[in-house]
């Protein structure tokens, strides 16, 4: 005989005359979260030491308050790596008079300063509207030296400061980079430095420099290509 197997019957779902049997379901809002303003998010990878985070809170505080120039010691006490996570942080929150603090603490206390640097607080300026104080900034500079490295840096401030329309600057950096003897043999003008600075140059309304440039990058050339 056939055995047959009989399931349970679920429970029928009623509703009583008054209220039903689901408890009213929840609805939950999106949240979004981001900055509360027009600056971007932290860099992925970097992490703000807490030394870091309190000398930007006290920093802005003594801003604030007038007092500036006191806080120039506790900033001498941060390591180095805190300086520059403190200095990109102020860039990345357009605060470019604290950050023009923070910079001349690394150059007073870290000789000599990546050129990159100065390139970054150029592209800040320029961004706030600050484009006068480019030349002040640059001015500073004590002198400018040869190397792999480095060539890539002065890059990145030469086309910083023509971004930024400023043609003093611009002269002036080409003006110690030949007191410091690039296109010499201790410092040979490299190919593409010398395009992007001869370029920039014109695009400034230095025709004569920038011709100057090109000649002085092709002489050397030539004298390493044996004359050909």
């Amino acid at each position: 005989m056939a055995l047959s197997l009989s399931l349970p019957r679920p429970p029928s779902l009623t509703h009583s005359h008054s209220h039903s049997v689901f408890a009213p379901r929840r609805r939950f809002g999106s949240i979004r979260c981001g900055p509360r303003d027009n600056r971007g998010p932290l860099l992925k990878g970097r992490i703000l030491s807490t030394e870091a985070i309190q000398s930007i809170q006290s920093l802005k505080r003594a801003n604030r308050n007038g007092s500036l120039a006191l806080s120039l010691p506790p900033l001498r006490r941060l390591l180095k790596a805190d300086l520059l996570a403190v200095l990109r942080e102020l860039l990345r929150q357009d605060q470019c008079t604290l950050a023009f603090h923070v910079l001349s603490t690394l150059r007073s206390e870290y000789p000599p300063l990546d050129l990159t640097l100065y390139a970054e607080v150029v592209t800040a300026l320029s961004r706030n509207g600050e484009r006068d104080q480019i030349d002040g900034l640059i001015g500073e500079l004590e002198g400018i030296e040869g190397g792999y490295g480095s060539d890539k840096a002065l890059v990145k401030l030469i086309k910083a400061v023509v971004g930024a329309e400023r043609r003093e600057s611009a002269v002036r950096i080409y003006a110690m980079m030949r007191e410091s003897g690039w296109g010499s043999e201790s410092w040979e003008a490299d190919e593409y430095l010398a395009e992007v600075l001869s370029k920039g140059l014109r695009r400034l309304g230095e025709e004569d420099l920038a011709a100057q440039v090109a000649t002085q990058s092709q002489s050397q050339r030539v004298r390493i290509g044996g004359g050909t």
